[in-house]
């Protein structure tokens, strides 16, 4: 089938990985993607933020940038219209965002059979988070779209819970976790290799990959690096809690053993995980469906995690990770510790993680395979 692919993605991160991986796995499954999106993400280099975007953001007043991200959505609708007399797509698939109509008028105007992927609250989270300038606006654009779609594909249960609240049929929704990509994990060197390529030969290594921000309270790791010469901590990635973590090392002795990468090319940052005897995920938004988990547990992981709703969806404590109480301050350095002293503790929780990728068909094929059964079920033809 031919898919007409629409986001109003501007920066080169987590979500470009998502739009990536997906459609590649779409394309390996003999679908044909027409893309429709911002040009600017196709130039930049991975960890980007967007630019222009981003700077727009920042410094109008919300009302007045609101106003402008409902606007593109014309824009948007003239692009995706020419696309469709061009290509003549046999559906849409569209990545969510807030102030964008546009899929459902083009759907609409051309009775295409539509998907759209939620990745997450967008009204919640701005107004919680940045706040709106137009919250009443925001809200019905959200609604409309939601309700809008044939289908809405969200990340997580939990996420689908917002969906049914805004009053979404029950039988339009269907949960299509993040996932990984089976090949991009075979030829990986074991741990010991990992480690020795990075300089970490004979130490324990505690990992984190991604944008450390301060809610994530990785200071409290290095704490559990200084009770053990042999433990390190290793970021793949960078942020705004890098001082403070580094902070928090030289106020404790064990500066040299806190490294961060800094922003990693993205098919390099497996080869990093590879020597993690610890993955952390200190912390995750209550809705979110995290691509660093999977891949945490593709490369076979002992995974320290939080037990929250979305977490207990793909993991279960003792059994494919070690969950920790999130109302405990202490419980998370705790959950390193017992990993840290346990060995044969980590290899168990690892081997299971590896394993549950296939049981629970966490990989982008198989995402790909579910849109490609939600379609033919819209009555797209093979």
């Amino acid at each position: 089938m031919k898919i007409l692919y629409h986001h109003r993605i501007a920066s080169k991160d987590g979500q470009y990985v998502h739009v990536e991986e997906l459609t590649r796995a779409l394309e390996a499954r003999g679908h044909e993607i027409v893309f429709v999106g911002p040009k600017v993400v196709e130039q930049e280099d991975f960890g980007s933020d967007g630019g222009l975007v981003a700077a727009l953001k920042r410094r109008l007043p919300k009302a007045l940038y609101e106003l402008l991200e409902l606007g593109y959505s014309l824009i948007a609708y003239a692009r995706l219209a020419r696309a469709v007399r061009r290509h003549r797509p046999d559906c849409l698939y569209e990545r969510y965002n807030l102030y964008l109509p546009a899929g459902v008028w083009i759907k609409r105007r051309y009775r295409l059979p539509m998907l759209l992927e939620v990745n997450a609250p967008l009204y919640e989270e701005r107004a919680r988070y940045g706040g709106l300038g137009l919250p009443r606006l925001a809200r019905w654009s959200e609604r409309y779209t939601w309700r809008g779609a044939d289908a809405c594909l969200p990340v997580t249960d939990v996420l689908a819970d917002y969906l049914r609240a805004a009053g979404v049929p029950e039988e339009r929704i269907r949960v299509i976790p993040n996932g990984i990509d089976w090949e991009k994990f075979r030829d990986l060197p074991d741990t010991d290799a990992a480690k020795s390529a990075l300089g970490l030969a004979g130490r324990l290594v505690l990992g984190f990959t991604g944008f450390v921000r301060e809610w994530h309270g990785l200071e409290r790791v290095v704490d559990v690096v200084a009770r053990s010469s042999e433990r390190v901590l290793l970021v793949v990635g960078d942020g705004p809690a890098r001082p403070a973590i580094e902070a928090r090392a030289r106020e404790l002795g064990v500066a040299e053993r806190v490294r961060f990468t800094g922003v990693v090319a993205r098919d390099a940052v497996a080869r990093h995980v590879a020597a993690f005897d610890v993955a952390l995920q200190p912390d995750v938004v209550p809705y979110a469906s995290p691509l660093k988990l999977f891949e945490y547990l593709a490369l076979g992981r002992a995974v320290a995690a939080p037990d929250t709703r979305n977490i207990r969806e793909v993991l279960r404590h003792g059994d494919n990770a070690w969950l920790f109480d999130p109302e405990d301050s202490s419980a998370f350095a705790e959950a390193v510790e017992t990993l840290c002293a346990d060995a044969d503790l980590r290899a168990r929780l690892g081997g299971r993680a590896r394993a549950t990728i296939d049981e629970g068909g966490y990989t982008w094929a198989a995402n790909a395979e579910r849109v490609e059964t939600l379609f033919r079920e819209l009555g797209v033809p093979s």
